[in-house]
């Protein structure tokens, strides 16, 4: 059992190391950011590297990797980048994602599979690589994005092969931390709602779509960027070391409706 940390001290990252996926924009941006201004060395991968080069820019504790999370080759390159350079990962956040078509009939069993493949086959990958690197045992933290839509439909809207990667992410969390717990790492789901990024500016700039999403959030609005930084520091700190297998969920009430 370890000693209890003061708590002004539970969300430090100081000393850590941490992956973060999907990086060049939105959330996964913000999440490579405020993992560095709480101390983590942060390797952001996505596969603009230009938007990643311009994130470093902003924190020198950030080191942009070229990453497109579809290919084995380059997420085995990408925990290997973290290795060499610190020779430890200790946070994983599975964020890149892909949304697919919204229509079924309109989505064919390749394309299914490729939304698959990059949001839930490359998270399962990059879990085991990340459970499996050298360094200090125990306090590994994997965070893996899925969304409220793998917790209820997204009708009207659509996009089964979304939902089904994302309500896939969940079983696997709950697998993995089965399975890995007794080893110390964590493995834990956040589930936003809807949050205004560059994936939802179309929803947003319509004025029916974003009525809609006011109308079925208990709160009467979207979600902005910096409200799920407490959610993500949560579960990458000593703040949740007694917590696995969970789904965080920050939808402003949409799920409770």
């Amino acid at each position: 059992m370890s000693a209890p940390r003061p708590a002004a001290e539970l969300f430090s990252l100081e000393g850590r190391t941490a992956i973060v996926t999907g990086a060049s924009a939105g959330l996964g941006a913000r999440f490579a950011a405020v993992l560095a201004q709480a101390g983590a060395t942060v390797f952001a991968a996505a596969r603009r590297i230009d938007r990643l080069k311009e994130l470093a820019d902003t924190d020198a504790r950030i080191h942009p990797v070229a990453c497109d999370v579809a290919a084995e080759a380059d997420r085995e390159r990408l925990a290997e980048a973290a290795l060499a350079a610190t020779g430890r990962i200790d946070i994983l956040v599975n964020n890149a994602a892909v949304s697919g078509e919204t229509r079924a009939e309109d989505e064919s069993p390749d394309a299914f599979a490729d939304v698959l493949g990059v949001n839930l086959t490359a998270p399962f990958h990059l879990s085991r690589l990340t459970a499996e690197a050298p360094g200090p045992p125990g306090g590994r933290s994997i965070i893996n994005v899925s969304s409220i839509l793998g917790l209820v439909s997204a009708s009207p809207l659509g996009g089964a092969s979304y939902s089904a990667s994302k309500a896939g992410l969940i079983g696997l969390t709950r697998e993995l931390a089965g399975q890995w717990g007794s080893g110390g790492t964590r493995v834990n789901a956040l589930a936003p709602g809807w949050f205004r990024t560059e994936m939802t500016a179309e929803l947003f700039a319509d004025e029916r779509s974003s009525r809609w999403v006011g109308r079925n959030t208990l709160l009467g609005r979207g979600g902005d960027g910096h409200e799920l930084d407490g959610a993500l520091l949560f579960l990458a700190s000593d703040a949740s070391t007694y917590c696995t297998g969970q789904v965080l969920t920050v939808d402003g009430g949409w799920t409770a409706r």
